[in-house]
């Protein structure tokens, strides 16, 4: 049975010094389900002023990893991710909405969408991802 703490997810993530650089936090943690923050700032963004991609793949890995811990333990690596960007990012803060969608006993596939949230609060869909996670242990 896997145990559900916001405090140890947040823990792992501290324990990520790329995590850490990009000042990414748990939001949400719960069964099947996490949401990752990011603060959008100018130097996480691209030339042409938007979020810079990779920030939003690292965000899709590192939510659908946590939402499938939720489901397989602790003990988990990220096999594969795909993601489509649907809309430039730019914001305050990007979230990361990551949902498991199947889990097996050593497997778990994650949706992830990718909001760009405005100073008002307002979320715009920037990228949708899905990605398979699996039991190392």
């Amino acid at each position: 049975m896997v145990t559900l703490d916001i405090d140890t997810a947040r823990k792992v993530l501290a324990a990520q010094p790329f995590s850490v650089l990009l000042g990414a936090r748990v939001e949400v943690f719960e069964k099947g389900r996490a949401i990752l923050a990011v603060p959008i700032r100018e130097d996480l963004k691209q030339q042409n002023g938007f979020l810079h991609g990779g920030v939003l793949a690292y965000a899709a890995d590192n939510a659908i990893t946590f939402a499938a811990g939720t489901t397989l333990g602790p003990e988990v690596l990220t096999s594969g991710v795909t993601i489509s960007y649907v809309r430039p990012a730019s914001g305050t803060t990007l979230l990361a909405e990551a949902e498991v969608t199947y889990t097996g006993r050593r497997q778990a596939v994650c949706r992830c969408d990718l909001y760009a949230v405005a100073e008002d609060g307002a979320q715009v869909l920037s990228a949708v991802a899905q990605g398979s996670v699996l039991c190392v242990s």
